[in-house]
């Protein structure tokens, strides 16, 4: 099997300067038959090349690679249930008519949540008047997480699917609720280092402050120069809700190579055709379905599923 087209479209890519570089692994059957870096790993301050070992800032893939795993096996361990509604463990959630919220509208983005909220700007407002930016990270998250608990649904629940990254926010408050521990470190127990993933992790910035640490940046692609941040991002969450919670939410903040995305990959499909003790097939499988009730929807629990014609 041959992957010149594949590369070709990278190759066009990078010319046109539509990314300055990527990493491309096909797989099939959990065995890697494709695995190329193209293009650089970033412009400025200095061009270096892209190599197949790269990090990359996964983004909004923290959703469904690392928070709905991590609600699975909180469903398999009997602590949480997808008909568990969210104000068990937080009552002053139920505010403004979402007591019937429960976890499934919350991975299946049809709680009535809006998409998103500027938490940021808070953050930003800070800085200007001369705080830290991680004087009271405890506080902003605080602020962040009761900002959510007192949203007003913007349509009825279960009305229609808007993706949301507010509720992947609350599904990250609920882990770390639930298992009385930090998001990351529950991640880091209980699926990175299990599936042996060796580039993979939310990035503490509070911790890297706190203790003086710095990422190796060398290994990280760069995201972008942020306006408001004022310098390139690197081994920094691009996100900046994440980032004004301290890097590390339900949302986004995972770090990992193209390698590491495709061994979770692998094990999650594994698990669905009952290959592999990870999780069970048929939780991974009820999670894997296209929720039906909702018109129009391609959503299934915590992943999107093919949509129409061009998907």
């Amino acid at each position: 099997m041959g992957f010149e087209r594949a590369a070709e479209a990278i190759e066009q890519g990078v010319a046109s300067g539509a990314f300055p570089g990527a990493v491309l692994l096909v797989a099939r059957g959990g065995e890697v038959l494709f695995h190329e870096a193209f293009g650089r790993r970033s412009l400025e301050p200095t061009r270096t090349p892209m190599t197949r070992d790269m990090v990359f800032d996964l983004s909004s893939v923290t959703k469904a690679l690392v928070t709905t795993t991590a609600i699975m096996l909180l469903v398999r361990e009997g602590k949480l249930r997808l008909e568990d509604r969210v104000t068990r463990f937080i009552p002053n959630f139920g505010v403004h008519g979402k007591t019937h919220v429960e976890i499934h509208h919350l991975l299946a983005h049809c709680s009535g949540l809006p998409g998103w909220r500027p938490f940021y700007k808070e953050v930003a407002k800070a800085e200007k008047k001369g705080a830290t930016r991680f004087s009271g990270l405890r506080g902003i998250r605080t602020m962040v997480f009761e900002a959510i608990h007192r949203e007003r649904p913007e349509y009825s629940l279960g009305a229609k699917a808007v993706y949301s990254d507010l509720g992947f926010l609350l599904l990250g408050e609920l882990i770390e609720l639930v298992t009385h521990q930090p998001l990351d470190r529950f991640c880091q127990e209980r699926i990175f280092r299990p599936l042996g993933l060796r580039t993979t992790a939310f990035i503490d910035l509070d911790r890297l402050r706190a203790q003086k640490l710095m990422p190796v940046v060398d290994v990280i692609a760069p995201t972008e120069r942020c306006p408001w941040r004022g310098k390139i991002l690197c081994g920094e969450v691009h996100d900046d809700n994440a980032y004004a919670i301290g890097g590390v939410a339900g949302h986004a903040g995972v770090f990992a190579s193209a390698l590491d995305v495709h061994r979770i990959a692998t094990r999650l499909q594994a698990s669905a055709a009952d290959r592999d003790d990870f999780l069970p097939g048929s939780l991974v499988r009820e999670f894997w379905r296209r929720e039906g009730t909702i018109a129009d929807s391609t959503w299934a629990l915590g992943w999107d599923m093919p949509s129409g014609p061009g998907s």
